[in-house]
């Protein structure tokens, strides 16, 4: 029996948000003006048992995604590194997958994510997240672990263009600050934390305003159910920021849950993006959205005359 007992329910708390008002308007904007990159690690194994599923819900929302392998498939866009496949490998393919970004995808977009090929992202929520940073300054994010450089690996952590760029032109040649590319063995969370680390690229924090976190390293029950997660479990001993269980553990601006079968890629695609309870929602209020506009993006190439007219747009509707 999958019973709760009364002393471990908790309800989720109601939020006011600052954006509340015209984030249909900001998050098409943000779509051309946070371009993301997501690299999927996965393998020949995986392809149509977990990946081919990511293409089919969360995939589209990228700018553009490379499904990193050891293998060309004939039949799904896989991009291939020079890696064998099994876990003492991963961070051969981590290390190499950051060298082709830098050498053939650093102009098409502005921060790069990693993550397994069961990872759910939600891209809307990780563009407003980054869309208060500038990616021209060295710097990444994700569910921090202790030390603290290290980011979660399954959680997936995203890099700026800059810290891509910095990671490989510093470190890359200095086996004494970053792990060749031929080791076997390690973590390669571990490893790639280590590397922008040591080329000076800034560890940042990805909790919302509240200090709840956006990045989940295991699937929705386990962070937001009381009682899933053991009290004495690893995860409790690596977190660096204090976190905690039930409803409170995980802001309403999630970014990614780890750990997420087939079928649950597609309940929460159809849960997030589908489904919709009449009457509640955030939309557009053209002369609230206005000053937001004002202050997200100022007079930047542009843009910001294009939200006006596509604000006026709505409003006209």
């Amino acid at each position: 029996m999958n019973a709760i007992l009364l002393n471990e329910l908790r309800e989720f708390q109601s939020h006011n948000h600052d954006k509340e008002f015209g984030q249909d308007i900001l998050a098409d904007l943000l779509y051309s003006k946070v371009r993301v990159l997501c690299w999927v690690m996965t393998n020949p194994a995986n392809l149509y048992k977990k990946t081919i599923h990511i293409k089919a819900t969360w995939a589209k929302r990228c700018n553009r995604i490379l499904y990193i392998s050891s293998e060309v498939d004939a039949n799904f866009p896989t991009v291939k590194v020079k890696s064998k496949e099994g876990r003492d490998y991963l961070w051969q393919k981590t290390r190499h997958t950051f060298q082709l970004l830098y050498d053939e995808y650093l102009d098409q977009a502005e921060w790069f994510i990693k993550v397994d090929d069961d990872t759910f992202l939600i891209l809307e929520n990780l563009r407003y997240l980054l869309s208060g940073y500038d990616p021209s300054e060295p710097m990444y994010f994700g569910r921090k672990f202790k030390p603290g450089n290290v980011m979660s690996g399954g959680a997936g952590y995203v890099v700026s263009k800059a810290g891509v760029k910095m990671v490989v032109e510093k470190v890359f040649t200095d086996s004494k600050k970053c792990t060749s590319g031929d080791f076997v063995g390690g973590a390669e969370d571990v490893e790639i934390g280590k590397c922008l680390q040591n080329a000076g690229v800034e560890a940042g924090d990805s909790r919302d305003p509240l200090g709840r976190e956006r990045f989940h390293p295991f699937i929705p029950e386990e962070h937001l159910v009381p009682g899933v997660m053991p009290d004495k479990y690893w995860y409790w001993d690596y977190v660096y920021y204090k976190a905690s269980s039930g409803p409170e553990c995980c802001s309403d601006y999630s970014i990614s849950f780890h750990y997420v079968n087939p079928n649950a890629m597609y309940l929460l695609e159809y849960m997030i993006y589908h489904m919709k309870p009449f009457g509640v929602g955030h939309y557009t209020c053209p002369s609230k959205a206005k000053p937001m506009v004002d202050k997200l993006l100022g007079g930047v190439d542009g843009r910001k005359q294009q939200l006006e007219l596509h604000v006026e747009e709505k409003g006209n509707e």
